[in-house]
């Protein structure tokens, strides 16, 4: 292959993964202005706004759980397939796979075994759960590149050499882009009073689980405490849905707004953020928060025996303790969110869990994570073309 010419396969597949692979092809062409790249592989729309051709769009099959990945199964087998045939005919210089665990490790066996070179970035969060997995990662990545600073050295203990910490692209990329007061004209907002930020997550089955208690909580804050201004902040075509599942008659006092995540955390006094990738935007945003998550019955009972962490929050498992209160499962009900929420409303203790984070946020470092992921890709590249 031509040394101006670099194919590079990337796969994501859920709307963080998307974001960070974005990122991450944009810093490949700033580092290699005169560098002609062919970037190709499962591409959700930022990816595809980036200059990725998408073998797969990767919009849709973002899955949870068990139960729905049976079902969604010939799918997934078809996607599988076409990815292989792709990277077959493509060969690529590289093959770097984005987070979405349960997806990706199956492709990077699949593919190393056809002779591609794999990168893993956002490396799986094994550590946390289904450890076993460990053997995949050891046998068939090439280099790990992970997001996490306690990460690296958790697998050199356990035997995983090849990986490298870039630090976490989130911290280039959390920023709101406006002000407390002009997001609060923007939505009818009073900005003296008190507004608290809602997530109900991204999928519509955790919607369905979870915006309705969440909707309860502000139900009874609201009655008790009438000045409370409460935000629903979802994803970009999710608004409609949610308005759906929290019934209509909830509408006189929610907003629902879609697209604007990091403009309502920033301008919200509290949040109440279903666990995942949003925990750490709303900590990096600075914003005392409850963490809170209500899988099905069924995934909760498969799964939970197979987490090994003391913490769900990504923002306390950096600090090393409970620094952000985390309502799961059982303990997750409209009563206990509305009292954390009545608990961070006050003036001392909501500076005092703003000052946790902050030390939190600062092991993340100042930032240009994608870049040095760029270039570990690019490295490693040149060392197996030379």
């Amino acid at each position: 292959m031509a040394d101006n010419f670099k194919k590079i396969m990337i796969v994501a597949g859920e709307a963080s993964g998307d974001l960070h692979s974005a990122k991450l092809v944009s810093a490949f062409q700033e580092l290699e202005p005169d560098q002609v790249f062919e970037f190709f592989g499962a591409a959700g729309p930022e990816m595809r706004k980036a200059g990725v051709r998408p073998v797969v769009e990767s919009d849709s099959i973002s899955i949870v759980g068990l139960p729905e990945i049976l079902r969604a199964l010939p799918m997934f087998i078809n996607i599988f397939r076409r990815l292989i045939a792709a990277a077959d005919t493509g060969r690529p210089e590289a093959v770097v796979l984005v987070d979405f665990p349960d997806f990706n490790l199956r492709l990077a066996r699949a593919l190393k075994r056809r002779g591609h070179r794999i990168i893993y970035y956002i490396s799986p969060q094994i550590w946390a759960w289904r450890k076993y997995r460990i053997n995949i990662l050891k046998k068939y990545v090439d280099l790990i590149i992970s997001i996490l600073p306690f990460e690296k050295s958790w697998y050199m203990q356990n035997g995983v050499k090849h990986v490298e910490y870039v630090g976490n692209p989130l911290v280039s990329e959390v920023k709101p882009s406006c002000n407390r007061a002009e997001f609060c004209d923007r939505h009818g907002l009073d900005s003296r009073r008190p507004v608290i930020t809602l997530l109900p997550g991204s999928r519509s089955a955790e919607i369905s689980r979870i915006a309705p208690i969440l909707a309860a909580a502000a139900e009874q804050m609201r009655r008790d405490q009438p000045d409370l201004q409460f935000v629903f902040a979802v994803k970009e075509g999710k608004g409609q849905f949610v308005r759906e599942v929290i019934g209509l008659e909830n509408q006189g006092f929610i907003k629902v707004v879609e697209g604007e995540t990091y403009d309502a955390l920033a301008a919200s006094d509290v949040a109440a953020v279903t666990s995942g990738t949003a925990t750490f935007e709303a900590a990096l945003l600075g914003v005392p928060s409850v963490i809170v998550y209500r899988a099905s019955k069924i995934n909760y009972t498969l799964l939970r025996p197979l987490i090994n962490v003391e913490h769900f929050g990504l923002i306390n498992l950096i600090a090393g303790k409970r620094i952000v209160k985390e309502l799961i499962q059982g303990d997750f009900t409209p009563l206990a969110v509305a009292e954390e929420i009545n608990r961070l409303l006050n003036p001392d203790i909501a500076s005092e869990v703003k000052s946790q984070i902050t030390e939190a946020v600062s092991l993340l470092g100042s930032g240009g994570a994608s870049r040095r992921a760029a270039e570990a890709i690019l490295t490693l590249i040149r060392k197996g073309s030379g």
